[in-house]
């Protein structure tokens, strides 16, 4: 009977020890990753800016509104791409493949400093 309390006791101190651990992991993650965004956020807001623009300039050629402009450059630069909305000429159909790959760089990015603030995050808990 008591070496089944024991285990017990032992299997609920593990399960603590690990809800403690995943706690810290998860709080050095959130840490890095503000602190990267800090770092790159200039270029995140570029990068959003040149795409806004981008879409303000294929909105004006096409006729289209702002909010249409707007909603087809983040569309357009997430690569989701619905086609709902369609530049027709070659200008505006480069200016397009300038969201796009600004798009790309602003996932890239993002994904670049999650990925720093993970492996960060885990070297520290190895520790």
């Amino acid at each position: 009977m008591a070496s089944e309390s024991c285990s017990a006791r032992t299997s609920i101190e593990t399960k603590e020890g690990v809800g403690r651990h995943e706690q810290v992991l998860r709080r050095n993650f959130l840490s890095g990753l503000i602190t990267g965004l800090r770092v790159v956020w200039p270029i995140l807001s570029a990068l959003l800016v040149l795409m806004i623009a981008l879409g303000v300039v294929i909105g004006l050629r096409e006729s289209w509104s702002m909010q249409e402009s707007i909603y087809f450059a983040f569309v357009s630069g997430l690569t989701i791409g619905y086609g709902d909305l369609v530049p027709k000429t070659l200008l505006t159909r480069t200016l397009a493949v300038g969201i796009g790959v600004c798009g790309i760089l602003l996932t890239a990015l993002l994904a670049a400093v999650a990925v720093k603030a993970l492996t960060a995050a885990t070297e520290e808990r190895e520790r």
